[in-house]
């Protein structure tokens, strides 16, 4: 019987083409997840001229600059960096639940990888513990999961 083959995607990210898209809104917490997937990326060999940093003013505005990212063919894979802090409405279920439903449905659409990094929090306290802190940083586990899903796809088409 011949071996199963295995495929998996590399870590290195010499050659990719990366999209980060930042929420403004809670800057505070975005700009921490932004800074730390930037710099596991240049890290990781992602050379500093393919690496796009684009702001839109809210993780819901999130999912449509991913659209457009990912339909330009200029992106190997797309990160989505926001943080939605629940509040006391049902704004925060709307906001997190649309923002992910519309990334998931961005790359399916387009085959692009698009990395939902946006914080869903009860407060600002677990937002900065995910942004950094105890809980880990969102920001550099998005880069890492971009590079693998990007090679992955390479490694498949």
């Amino acid at each position: 019987m011949p071996p199963v083959r295995e495929f998996e995607g590399s870590h290195e990210g010499a050659g990719l083409r990366i999209a980060v898209i930042a929420a403004r809104w809670n800057g505070f917490v975005v700009d921490r997840l932004v800074e730390g997937c930037i710099n596991t990326l240049r890290q990781r060999e992602v050379e500093e001229d393919c690496i796009h940093l684009i702001h839109v003013p809210g993780s819901f505005e999130i999912t449509a600059a991913a659209r457009w990212a990912a339909e330009s063919g200029h992106y190997d894979a797309v990160i989505c960096l926001g943080a939605v802090i629940r509040g006391e409405t049902a704004h925060f279920e709307y906001v997190a639940g649309g923002a992910a439903d519309g990334m998931r449905e961005v790359t399916l659409l387009t085959g692009v990888p698009v990395v939902f990094g946006v914080l869903t929090t009860e407060n600002a306290e677990q937002a900065l513990e995910r942004a950094g802190g105890k809980e880990g940083h969102k920001g550099e586990e998005s880069a890492a999961t971009a590079i693998e899903m990007a090679n992955l796809r390479k490694a498949l088409s």
